[in-house]
């Protein structure tokens, strides 16, 4: 390998994986697709193949020695101390039905603590990158969450309304009215604006680990806070129920409405 490319830092690479990944999204998206329909009834599409298999390809080059955690081709060395974690198209139903808020999402584990987060916007061309201790960024300009603090003023966006309204009726009733402004939506891209200080919270249920951790990062160093609905931290082994919010004390009280 060049002595160039053993220079580049975690976070360099992330970004340069973020390119291939959107590239490859780009050259798939609004194309005649191939879809198929997993166990769950989730669908998943060439473009998710393909774009995790140019991923996996990159890493299994420069990081032999990773784990790697994809959503379409599984484990690999699961047992290693470090692993990245693969959502090649998040929002595989969006993409599919040429609506360009599906996203890219990449995360470093070290010893199970995720470390650098990813979430790529290809159709956007944004790219927002969160390393552990080091804030982040949005294309390269660092970006902040919100100074939010009371829910009944702030900009409440739920994910997977449907299913929480299936599941936590009565929650779902009160947690539509606590927001000054509230808007339905999926996947990423709530939590991408967030962390760029649009969105003030999140709420999200029904996710996976590759999912949740890219954007736990992302958030987190944007200055906001991303727990499941117990307070706690997310981890492979969390279960898929989270909140996102740009403030202690606002997360304080979406943890409230959630554990109703």
């Amino acid at each position: 390998m060049p002595q160039a490319e053993l220079e580049l830092s975690l976070k360099e690479h992330a970004a340069r994986i973020a390119d291939i990944a959107g590239n490859a999204a780009r050259g798939y998206f609004r194309g005649r697709l191939g879809v198929e329909f997993k166990a769950d009834e989730s669908p998943v599409t060439q473009a998710d193949k393909g774009v995790e298999a140019e991923v996996r390809a990159y890493l299994k080059k420069h990081f032999p020695d990773h784990g790697i955690f994809g959503e379409e081709h599984g484990i690999e060395g699961e047992n290693r101390s470090q692993m990245w974690v693969i959502d090649p198209i998040d929002g595989t139903r969006s993409f599919l039905s040429g609506h360009p808020l599906f996203g890219f999402l990449l995360c470093h584990l070290v010893e199970g603590s995720p470390q650098i987060g990813v979430i790529g916007m290809p159709a956007l061309n944004e790219v927002l990158i969160g390393v552990r201790g080091n804030g982040t960024t949005l294309n390269g300009t660092r970006v902040h969450s919100s100074d939010q603090t009371e829910l009944s003023k702030a900009i409440l966006f739920i994910n997977e309304g449907e299913k929480l309204h299936r599941d936590y009726p009565a929650m779902f009733g009160q947690l539509i009215t606590s927001a000054q402004t509230m808007r339905f939506s999926y996947d990423c891209y709530p939590h991408a604006l967030l962390a760029m200080g649009h969105v003030d919270a999140v709420v999200d249920y029904d996710l996976q680990p590759y999912d949740y951790l890219a954007v736990s990062v992302v958030v987190e160093e944007a200055g906001g806070i991303v727990t499941d609905w117990d307070g706690n931290a997310l981890t492979l082994e969390a279960d898929g129920r989270i909140v996102s919010a740009a403030s202690p004390e606002l997360h304080k009280q979406l943890l409230e409405q959630v554990n109703i």
